[in-house]
């Protein structure tokens, strides 16, 4: 393996340790500091409309003058916001720290062109799967860690630990080496990418897919507290078990064709959905946690699959343009959470099953019509040969 990817790999790791503590219970830090439902699911959405801005500037920053430093910028940005989070006591000051926090999300696109370059022998969607799990390895750590916290200490402290792991993942990710420059592409070639119909039709799947499969997901911690009544711990025990399966789906289905583990983590979403909705038992919220990871799954295959839409010299923008889209379909999904929850907190999924269903009709279709466009498009000789085998 390269070694940047090893390096890469730790700093993630670390950072997985930091961020696990404290992300499944920031929709009850923010119950705990004054906000409802209905807010706390704008705030996730405002959080996702950070995670959005800075996704395509980014990718084409790293494009023009490298990956190594916008990686650090992230690094640098997540560092002093998590401490903003930690020492602020009022919900304005917490907002402030946590949508700083969310610009981070702009290390994606760099990230996954930095890895996709590194990656040697491996496959594109292998390389994403395996950095995703490096942070997930951590992520498992993170909430039981910080339940226990939490319990003894308050969800409060769990932002000051988090931020001091942060302090040394910004240490590993110096050692990064620096990687070349692509040359880039004329432009009518780079126009050519950015309308041409597979990509852009595929933007529209990311969307909806993204979109299904996070609906469920935002208010759970308070559901499960509030209509299942569930502690502290039992919720950051399901936080890991969460990102138990994103590991093993990461392994399991980065091994996949990425079209076809790109359906199957849907699938595995809607089961989530389907037993928070019908199951009321903690065994049953643990498996629903445990098939939860194929989300994280699904986006990393979604980015595999643009790699073989775009050229090399404007990898970081269509990674960047992805990240776009799938925030996008983050910042409505809390919002219409919120709403949902409101009316009945299970309706967000009954919502969530039956969108992904929807989303997984749609998939299946827009793959069998590329797959029957680009058999029409091999030349007749090649068919000619397949003939005479």
């Amino acid at each position: 393996m390269n070694p940047n990817l090893a390096v890469l790999g730790l700093s993630l790791f670390l950072w997985g340790i930091g961020e696990g503590m404290f992300w499944f219970f920031q929709p009850l830090y923010l119950e705990e500091l004054g906000a409802d439902p209905i807010a706390i699911g704008t705030i996730l959405g405002g959080l996702a409309v950070a995670m959005t801005v800075a996704h395509i500037p980014a990718g084409y920053l790293a494009d023009r003058f490298g990956r190594r430093p916008i990686i650090w910028a992230a690094w640098r940005v997540g560092l002093v916001s998590a401490w903003v989070m930690a020492l602020s006591q009022t919900l304005p000051i917490f907002i402030t720290g946590l949508i700083a926090y969310g610009l981070t999300a702009f290390v994606m696109a760099p990230m996954n062109s930095y890895a996709t370059a590194a990656r040697g022998k491996l496959s594109t969607a292998r390389v994403i799967t395996l950095t995703s799990t490096a942070f997930n390895l951590g992520a498992i750590i993170g909430p039981i860690t910080g339940g226990v916290i939490a319990e003894r200490a308050g969800i409060r402290t769990i932002y000051f630990v988090a931020a001091s792991l942060f302090v040394v993942s910004n240490i590993a990710v110096l050692f990064l080496r620096k990687q070349p420059v692509e040359t880039r592409l004329h432009e009518d070639e780079n126009k050519r990418f950015r309308f041409q119909w597979r990509y852009l039709g595929f933007m529209g799947i990311v969307f909806l897919t993204i979109f299904s499969t996070y609906l469920p997901q935002p208010l759970s911690s308070n559901f499960l507290q509030n209509e299942r009544n569930l502690d502290y711990g039992d919720i950051g025990q399901l936080g890991s078990i969460s990102s138990m399966g994103v590991v093993f789906f990461n392994l399991i289905l980065g091994h996949l064709d990425a079209r076809i583990g790109f359906l199957l983590g849907q699938i595995a979403v809607a089961g989530f959905a389907f037993l928070l909705w019908r199951g009321n038992g903690l065994i049953w919220f643990q498996i629903g946690y445990f098939l939860m990871g194929g989300f994280r799954t699904t986006r990393s295959l979604a980015m595999a699959q643009v790699r073989d839409l775009i050229p090399p010299s404007v990898m970081g923008l269509a990674y960047g343009m992805t990240e776009t889209v799938s925030a996008l379909a983050t910042i409505v999904a809390p919002v219409v959470a919120g709403y949902l929850y409101t009316a009945e907190p299970v309706n967000i999924y009954i919502g969530g099953f039956f969108c992904i269903l929807i989303s997984l009709i749609v998939s299946v279709g827009y793959l069998r019509r590329t797959d029957e466009r680009r058999l029409r498009s091999e030349p007749s000789n090649q068919k000619s040969e397949v003939r005479g085998q």
